[in-house]
């Protein structure tokens, strides 16, 4: 075993304030060849600036995975630092350091989260089914696994596999802008959205105005028809039935005020829960 060079806690001005002071490990790092005894010094660094590390995956333990998870990556990060850091370039291992673990963590995310929120057990499924489809694929002469093959290799039910099947297509949401695969025109998903239309409030509201209209009597529920239906005018109507332009237009306006309300107050009890009895 190689002596292990005691490493002192530096008094710097930064954030870690119980980071070591591993200047003369980096430089016997530099010097010794690969093998064993550099490994192991390597090691030792690494050990005493994982609480840095782990301080470094804190900062993202609330963005869906968990801390063990993060602390783990931050190690990872922080083994890559060590291995390709060089003291003979005058920079800080600190300031080397915190951005490959930082870019460690940030590239796991890209690479393995969600953009939507997706239970773990479907994440679950959706690794075995990937790396059993993999696996497969070495050994099937140019066809695809079946699902029945996918759930015997991986040992799981159809079931699964076909929920880790869908999974594997939910990974990412898809821009709204994005082009669809068989289109050849700019088509997007966006063309595919529908757009509110207006004439639906109408057709609801002519339905909720039929019984109103039935109850209404002869003459007024003749001179709506003739009106709103016949497209005819107040004149031709007042002609036709013997009476003024003027009453026409009392009687169109009356009616159509009173229908107005009726439905408005049948809508809102509609709404209104019914009180306990």
């Amino acid at each position: 075993m190689s002596t292990t060079t005691p490493f002192r806690t530096k008094r710097a001005r930064h954030p870690h304030d119980d980071a070591p002071d591993t200047r003369d490990a980096f430089v016997r790092i530099a010097a010794l060849p690969d093998g064993p005894e550099k490994e192991e010094l390597r090691q030792d660094v690494v050990q005493v600036w994982i609480p840095m590390a782990h301080r470094l995956a804190g900062r993202y333990r609330n963005r869906g995975e968990a801390l063990e998870d993060l602390q783990q990556i931050a190690a990872l990060g922080l083994v890559k630092a060590v291995a390709g850091y060089d003291p003979a370039r005058g920079t800080a291992f600190e300031s080397y350091a915190v951005p490959t673990i930082v870019g460690e963590i940030k590239r796991h995310f890209r690479d393995h989260t969600w953009d939507l929120h997706v239970p773990r057990r479907v994440q679950q499924l959706r690794t075995q089914v990937r790396a059993s489809r993999r696996e497969l694929n070495l050994t099937l002469s140019g066809r695809s696994p079946t699902v029945a093959e996918i759930a015997e290799h991986s040992r799981l039910s159809e079931e699964d596999v076909l929920l880790g099947m869908e999974a594997l297509d939910s990974y990412s949401a898809l821009s709204l802008d994005a082009e669809l695969s068989a289109a050849d025109d700019g088509y997007s998903l966006q063309d595919t959205l529908g757009v509110f239309e207006a004439g639906f409030d109408l057709v609801v509201y002519r339905e909720a105005v039929k019984p109103q209209l039935s109850r209404l009597p002869e003459r007024e529920r003749r001179i709506l028809y003739l009106r709103f239906f016949c497209d005819m005018t107040q004149s031709r109507i007042a002609e036709e039935l013997g009476i003024s332009q003027m009453h026409v237009s009392r009687l169109i306006h009356r009616t159509c005020e009173r229908i107005h309300q009726k439905v408005d107050a049948e809508r809102r009890r509609e709404r209104t829960p019914a009180s306990a009895g």
